[in-house]
């Protein structure tokens, strides 16, 4: 079976990065509104150079979104994962785990000696991952999400680079 290939994002993969998130979208992961049919990928906010592109079998099967976590110059060490999604048809084949730890690299490149995430209480197959990978929680903010009528925790991981 062929490893995925891990490379940065180019303005190209806009419509397969739409298309992904519009298919991959789902409660257990998302806290933000289901992306509209013709809402573009890459945004002012949401730029090709913070996301990592992983491809299998010559297509888009996910991606990772890596920024800062803060504009601050006392927070410039510390890099966060906010967004992480594997095409459906891609699952179990080693897409997630390659994505972390490349961003992991990326990170490191970038000086960082910490890397932090935000997970759902409920997403636990997501949660074992991250554990698996040396995430740590180091905080749980209870109750943080209203999401299809339930009460939700924001569970925050970190670990260090």
């Amino acid at each position: 079976m062929p490893e995925p290939t891990i490379r940065p994002a180019v303005l190209s993969d806009d419509a397969a990065l739409a298309d992904l998130d519009r298919r991959a979208w789902s409660p257990v992961h998302a806290v933000t509104a289901r992306p509209g049919p013709d809402e573009p990928f890459f945004t002012k906010r949401n730029l090709p150079e913070y996301i990592l592109v992983a491809e299998l079998d010559g297509r888009v099967a996910g991606y990772l979104r890596l920024v800062p976590a803060t504009p601050l110059p006392s927070n410039a060490h510390v890099r966060q994962i906010q967004g992480l999604v594997v095409d459906e048809t891609a699952r179990g084949r080693g897409v997630a785990r390659a994505l972390l730890r490349e961003s992991a690299e990326l990170a490191r490149r970038q000086a960082a000696v910490r890397l932090t995430l935000r997970v759902l209480g409920h997403n636990t197959s997501a949660r074992r991952l991250y554990e698996s990978e040396g995430f740590a929680v180091e905080g749980v903010l209870r109750g943080e999400f209203l999401l299809d009528g339930e009460y939700v925790d924001d569970v925050l991981m970190a670990r260090a680079l």
